[in-house]
């Protein structure tokens, strides 16, 4: 990693807490790479990052750290953490299209409670990809109101070899087929999908690891893998 976008990408997908990351000033530094690390060929997001400031921003920091400036260290420190946040914002944000700006301001919206105490509770059960897919689908749901099909295409796109069945006719009932062993973390996850897509007079069933036979999906008409429907 050489710029504080790489970093703050990687730290996003680790889950980690981006006000929590402190940016230092750093002592020394190499003239020829933005962040400073120990291991010039680290990988790994760290809570706190030294920070070469003139590699790309030497006309904002140049008047910062004069040696004849009278601030105190620690005054100093905290105007270049906050400066190198907003900073770090503005290269993430860089290429990205209107959606995905717009699908970062749900995911902030669930973490913050606009959602209900439920999802805010339990958003962290989902990766920051998971967060993605269903903040992108929650917009879809706003602009076409098509909560069955976004049920599916969501839990498919997170349980990638789940199978999805309605049954609208008799009883509104969805079920799905997960193809994977249950813990709760997975069941979290479902009951997110479920609070934000499932329309109220719909029923789900869950299946994990094995399901009724269907017909003309050989998959699922394996003997002694089936259960009662």
């Amino acid at each position: 990693m050489n710029y504080i976008w790489e970093h703050a990408i990687k730290a996003l997908q680790q889950g980690m807490d981006q006000d929590n990351i402190f940016y230092r000033f750093g002592h020394p530094f190499s003239p020829y790479m933005e962040l400073s690390f120990v291991d010039i060929n680290e990988t790994k997001p760290h809570q706190e990052v030294e920070i070469n400031p003139y590699y790309r921003y030497y006309n904002i920091f140049k008047e910062l750290f004069e040696p004849n400036f009278e601030e105190k260290d620690e005054t100093i420190e905290v105007i270049h953490d906050t400066t190198i946040h907003h900073l770090k914002d503005i290269d993430v944000f860089m290429g990205m299209c209107r959606r995905e700006y717009h699908t970062r301001f749900v995911i902030k919206d669930m973490h913050n409670g606009f959602f209900g105490s439920y999802i805010q509770k339990n958003i962290g059960s989902l990766t920051h990809e998971e967060q993605k897919i269903v903040g992108n689908n929650l917009l879809t749901l706003f602009e076409t109101g098509e909560c069955i099909y976004l049920l599916k295409e969501t839990i498919k796109r997170i349980f990638t070899n789940a199978y999805v069945f309605s049954n609208a006719e008799e009883k509104d009932e969805i079920v799905l087929f997960l193809r994977t062993n249950e813990t709760d973390e997975k069941l979290a996850k479902v009951e997110v999908i479920k609070y934000l897509f499932l329309p109220f007079k719909c029923n789900v069933l869950i299946y994990w690891e094995h399901i009724f036979g269907v017909f003309d999906v050989p998959e699922l008409m394996k003997i002694g893998e089936t259960m009662n429907y």
